[in-house]
Parts: structure tokens; sequence; C-alpha cells
């Protein structure tokens, strides 16, 4: 009986962990694509069946500005605090990835079509922002923080 128990209570606690992996709700550190470093925390979630990413925290230098203004920007952006900002919308999920949406970026206020996809295992998100077709556009690869 106490077996049982045990992998009933096992199987309850892992649950989560896999039903996240399956998913890219959660919280990703996105490495920059041209330095190599970490530059932000992003929290994705997702509400029926549509994924929006909003930054939890950045990763500055010490002689950069710790709360910067996305000033090239445009609309409602403009001059806003990046640290907050929703920077991934209406993302829906497509076979195995998520697109039709759009993710800014907030060095040069551009806004990109998008499209993701998890790798390995749940682990990683490739991200990719384009202008037309995903042929043209550049990638990230983003870790999972949890």
């Amino acid at each position: 009986m106490k077996l049982l128990a045990f992998i009933a209570a096992a199987a309850l606690s892992i649950a989560p962990a896999f039903a996240q992996s399956n998913s890219p709700a959660g919280l990703w550190k996105n490495i920059d694509d041209k330095t190599g470093k970490p530059s932000a925390l992003i929290r994705i979630t997702e509400n029926n069946g549509v994924l929006t990413g909003q930054i939890e925290k950045l990763f500055r230098e010490a002689n950069e500005d710790p709360n910067p203004k996305c000033d090239k920007c445009e609309g409602a952006r403009k001059d806003q605090p990046i640290l907050g900002m929703t920077i991934l919308s209406n993302l829906k999920k497509d076979g195995n990835e998520y697109s039709g949406g759009e993710i800014l970026d907030p060095k040069d206020g551009e806004v990109y079509k998008s499209k993701l996809r998890l790798t390995d295992g749940g682990k990683k998100l490739d991200v990719r922002g384009y202008i037309g077709v995903p042929m043209l556009g550049r990638s990230q690869t983003w870790v999972r923080e949890q």
C-alpha cells in the first residue's frame, strides 16, 4: 500500500514539470544571438491558446541604464519602460510550433512576425523574428528558467 502511495505521489510531482515542457508557458532567459550573453527574462503566458510574452528582468552592464525606455518604439510603446513591456503577442499553436504572432525588438523598436518552437524536451525555445517570410529574419535560443 505504501508503495502505491509513493508511486502516486511521485507521478503527481512530475506531472506539472512534464506539462510545462509541452508548452512555452513559463519563464525564459533569452540569449542574444549577436553577443551570446543573456539579455532578459521573459514570462510567457498562455490564455485561450494564445501566447503572450512580457519582460520581467533585464540583464544590464554596470554602465548601462538599469531601467531603459523604448525610445525607438512607435505608438503606445514610445518612451515606455522596457521592463514590464509585452514583446510577444498573438502566437498560436500550429502543428509543432507557435506562429501567427509578433515579436518586438526593444533595441530597434521594430515589430516582426514571429514563430516559436520548443526543443531539447521543452528546455529550450527557438524564437524566430522575420519580415515577410521566415527565411528573412534572425533567431535566438531562449533557455527555460522555470
